[in-house]
């Protein structure tokens, strides 16, 4: 029987192709701490962990909690994360499910790789198969202004994207602005607005009201995420369909935004919910409720991208805009599969594990820069 023989992680910096602006500031670039498990057949799983909110502290606690791996079995992921939680988390009082989860999402990840490549099967058929032959993807505007926002909508049309989504939470003459500006180059597309956290309750039903002219198809995230019964407020007092992101990081919570009807939709990803079985379970209980999932992705690099795609093809209750944030970077660290979607769709990935090759010399310089920063 295959065993796991080491755990690498590597610290990665990759620079963005243009500044990232949202309701929590401004990002330059996505720095991720990749994970390579090793089997002692010389077989490599791969995954990705984002690093908030020390890359440093981040890559030296996962090199603590992947050492319990060595020796053990790859196909034995859920009861290995599920102790290695209960004894570095809870055995020490750490009671703090959201950043174990932002952890281990990468150790899950990885270990799901491996096992498809021992199996030669691509990891939605080790979850059960596909649902569909593609997954749906919305078209991420990217820019500071007006002005800038509407050229990346005019481009997106002419690409023949579907959905579109905007960053709001940005005070409410520029949030105005620019909704009303990229509606006028999309015409009757789909837009969907995300606030991320930007608005009290009351602010949060005053602006809805006044987006709703703009025929959005979602708002999400419109308050903070501590508060479910806060973002339940909104959504029984507006017209606009909301839906949950930030407020959903583990199981918990998406069983309490579905008991307490705070969302018409849960955004969420691995990074959130701790990996790709964990997604399967999100899913079951948002579908239980009548609820799809729509894939949520945070500052990561095609690598993670590969891994909510094969979760997307077996879940049954998915959206058809889900998202991805590799083609933020400048250069992605996935050489192949192209992961570019086709007039907002993605085909089934179909090789072994998550299915990607990475580009050693990209690798290579995402670590000197970190190393430079340190």
């Amino acid at each position: 029987m295959v065993k796991i023989s080491q755990v690498r992680v590597r610290p990665l910096v990759l620079p963005l192709k243009q500044p990232y602006h949202w309701s929590y500031g401004i990002r330059e670039n996505f720095s991720v701490n990749l994970i390579e498990i090793e089997a002692d057949n010389g077989m490599v799983g791969i995954g990705e962990c984002t690093v908030a909110p020390d890359q440093a502290g981040t890559a030296a606690i996962l090199r603590r909690l992947t050492g319990h791996l060595v020796g053990q079995s790859p196909y034995d992921v859920a009861p290995l994360i599920a102790r290695i939680f209960h004894q570095e988390y809870l055995g020490h009082g750490a009671n703090i499910m959201r950043a174990a989860n932002q952890m281990f999402s990468g150790v899950d990840m990885a270990m799901w790789d491996l096992q498809g490549k021992l199996a030669g099967l691509p990891v939605h058929r080790l979850l059960g198969g596909a649902h569909r032959s593609a997954v749906g993807y919305f078209y991420f505007l990217q820019g500071e202004t007006a002005e800038e926002l509407a050229r990346d909508a005019a481009a997106g049309r002419a690409r023949g994207e579907r959905v579109f989504y905007l960053k709001v939470g940005r005070g409410e003459k520029l949030d105005l602005e620019i909704t009303a500006a990229v509606r006028r180059e999309i015409g009757d597309a789909r837009l969907r607005l995300d606030a991320n956290e930007g608005w009290g309750v009351h602010e949060a039903i005053n602006m809805c009201r006044k987006l709703e002219k703009f025929e959005i198809e979602f708002i999400e995230q419109p308050t903070v995420s501590w508060s479910i019964p806060a973002m339940a407020q909104v959504r029984e007092s507006v017209g606009i369909p909301i839906v949950a992101d930030q407020a959903a990081f583990t199981l918990y919570d998406v069983h309490e935004i579905c008991r307490q009807r705070a969302a018409d939709m849960i955004c969420i990803g691995p990074r959130e919910i701790g990996g790709i079985q964990p997604m399967l379970k999100a899913a079951a209980v948002a579908e239980a409720a009548g609820l799809k999932i729509c894939i949520h992705s945070s500052f990561t690099t095609g690598i993670t991208t590969c891994a909510e795609h094969h979760i997307a093809l077996a879940i049954p209750n998915l959206d058809d805009g889900n998202q991805i944030m590799w083609q933020l970077v400048q250069k992605d660290i996935v050489a192949s599969p192209d992961l570019d979607p086709k007039q907002g769709r993605i085909e089934a990935l179909q090789g072994p594990g998550l299915g990607f090759e990475l580009d050693a010399d990209l690798i290579g310089d995402g670590e000197r820069r970190f190393a430079q920063a340190a």
